[in-house]
């Protein structure tokens, strides 16, 4: 076994360790299954599904530089599964489809409301990637002047929480508004063709109809947006924590990637996203922050508590104590917490 891998399975070790004396593991009271076989190199699983997503930048990085690959050589096939929105990775998550996905915090937060077995093991972004946008030409000015009118928005997604907690401030609900449950690729095309009269946008694709199709803001409001969160299900953080160590270890490593390398980070979202590489610089540099704690917890809790209410007044979630119940088991921070970029090559 080489060094690295003695150090992995150390980590290993302690990572379980620390998981059974939070209590974290897979919910209170969970008992711990025994540990998967190694493959040849020490590591707990042959496999690890991931997620990547335009709107989670550091995903794009790490997919882009293999750095997970380079980690795990021959013995760990890495599987990558593209996101098109938190609902989509929230799917793909209760599926089983990925290990790891990455989601809005307030996509997370309804997920685990609603019995998704999902833990949040890393903070990625505090973006401020949501916003309402009507078409070039709109005589709409604010959200007040939306009652009455169609709505492109993502369910699931933060761009339609955003769009809830719009409302409640302008004293209308979604009784007063046709909502169109669109994804967000197809929301930005009904906006732009007149389909309908407003859009719950997500970036990048928000930019680009901004910077091409003349699209215009009308309300903006990053205390209305959650968090990135980076989710990990249940079994894979209680079974192996190998490698959800070295997943969070990846994610630390390309969050300083992107801040000491921003004109590379813009180029790959935009090669990826298909967009202009200064969009792509917008959206980066304007809309989105890397510079944070990635241990979820105390800031990404008040945020949670003030959209959680919506939830249930929308109907989105039964009752505000699955809502209390889901932010007291949600965050998992001991793989942040432990974080060490350099742990990778």
């Amino acid at each position: 076994m080489t060094l690295r891998s003695r150090f992995t399975r150390a980590a290993a070790v302690a990572a379980t360790a620390a998981l059974l004396l939070s209590g974290c593991v897979a919910g209170e009271g969970s008992a711990v299954a025994e540990p998967a076989a190694e493959t040849e190199a020490g590591w707990s699983s042959d496999t690890l599904n991931i997620d990547y997503a335009t709107y989670n930048p550091l995903s794009l990085i790490i997919k882009d530089q293999g750095w997970l690959e380079t980690e795990l050589g021959a013995d760990v096939s890495v599987n990558w599964v593209q996101s098109a929105g938190s609902n989509k990775a929230n799917e793909a998550l209760r599926a089983g489809a990925v290990d790891v996905g990455s989601t809005a915090g307030s996509a997370a937060l309804l997920a685990k409301s609603n019995g998704a077995p999902i833990q949040t093991i890393d903070i990625y972004s505090q973006p401020n990637w949501a916003a309402i946008l009507v078409p070039s030409g709109s005589a709409i000015t604010d959200v007040g002047e939306l009652a009455g009118k169609s709505i492109a928005a993502t369910k699931g997604t933060d761009p339609y929480f955003f769009l809830l907690q719009a409302l409640e401030e302008a004293g209308l609900s979604l009784a007063d508004v046709d909502v169109q449950n669109l994804q967000h690729a197809d929301g930005k095309a009904a906006l732009e063709s007149g389909t309908v009269d407003a859009w719950a946008g997500l970036d990048p694709l928000l930019s680009t109809s901004v910077a091409v199709a003349g699209s215009r803001i009308i309300y903006d409001n990053i205390d209305f947006n959650s968090y990135g969160f980076l989710n990990a299900t249940d079994d894979f953080i209680q079974n192996h924590p190998d490698l959800a160590q070295l997943v969070v270890n990846a994610y630390e490593k390309a969050r300083g990637w992107a801040i000491d390398n921003p004109d590379k980070t813009a180029e790959i979202l935009a090669e990826v996203a298909g967009i202009d590489v200064a969009i792509a610089t917008t959206q980066l540099t304007d809309r989105t922050n890397f510079d944070l704690n990635p241990a979820p917890g105390d800031a990404q809790r008040d945020v949670l508590a003030i959209i959680g209410p919506i939830f249930v007044d929308s109907g989105d979630v039964p009752s505000q104590e699955l809502i209390d119940d889901a932010l007291d088991n949600l965050f998992e921070p001991s793989f942040a917490e432990k974080s060490d970029p350099t742990a990778l090559g």
